[in-house]
């Protein structure tokens, strides 16, 4: 049964009794929270999206999208297709890609009219060169070599005891990207931040295309880590 309420006499409404007065809410127990944010991640691969989606982020919500197979400008102009077509409302967008492996002078423009495209749109830019997989190995080993790929390819399979060329580019290992790194006592995210830093400092004022190597992935992940609930 509901709880009887105490009828309130004529005679303590006169004298105005303290009981009776309401309390106004303290400005002090008003807890004010920033709303969530919403940012968008296009990648040109699986590992990518599949890496950033595992940051176990608390204040913000983490949209990625795999758009491999096109060029790097293709992707900047796909980019701004996907927010002209949708409601949506993100309070960051980030491109992620790394050099095309031909390495030629086709690719050297495509790479740089990409970043200064998406630079001009507001992205932000999370390139690599010559791959992603630099920001992997700066987990365990600092290079300031202009490294061919293969070269982190072999790098992670001692690493990681696996063939990274056959399978690390498969969905149940790029699942596991994140957590294989966090775990691993050889490996440290915070010196991969401050090795990659390191790395684009020190070429910073070089075209695009000659910073190499260098991977501003950590500035995403300074970004998520910033958000994050570890």
């Amino acid at each position: 049964m509901p709880k009887k309420t105490k009828a309130i006499k004529k005679t303590d409404q006169r004298a105005q009794k303290a009981w009776l007065k309401k309390v106004k809410p303290s400005v002090y127990a008003i807890e004010v929270k920033e709303p969530n944010k919403t940012i968008l991640i296009v990648a040109e691969g699986q590992s990518e999206k599949l890496y950033f989606e595992s940051f176990p982020v608390l204040t913000l919500t983490v949209e990625a999208i795999d758009l491999r197979g096109q060029s790097k400008l293709k992707l900047i102009e796909t980019t701004e297709a996907i927010l002209s077509n949708t409601d949506k409302s993100y309070d960051e967008v980030w491109c992620v890609f790394d050099m095309d492996i031909k390495r030629g002078e086709r690719e050297f423009a495509d790479f740089d009219n990409a970043i200064s495209s998406g630079i001009a749109k507001g992205y932000k830019m999370a390139y690599s060169n010559d791959a992603f997989e630099l920001w992997f190995y700066l987990h365990y080993n600092f290079t300031d070599q202009a490294n061919h790929r293969q070269f982190y390819y072999r790098a992670l399979s001692q690493f990681w005891t696996c063939n990274y060329e056959k399978v690390g580019k498969t969905y149940e290992f790029c699942l596991n990207i994140y957590e294989r790194l966090k775990s691993d006592k050889n490996a440290s995210q915070e010196e991969a931040i401050n090795r990659a830093e390191r790395l684009f400092l020190d070429q910073r004022h070089t075209e695009y295309h000659n910073q190499n190597p260098v991977t501003l992935v950590f500035e995403l992940v300074k970004f998520l880590n910033a958000h994050s609930r570890d």
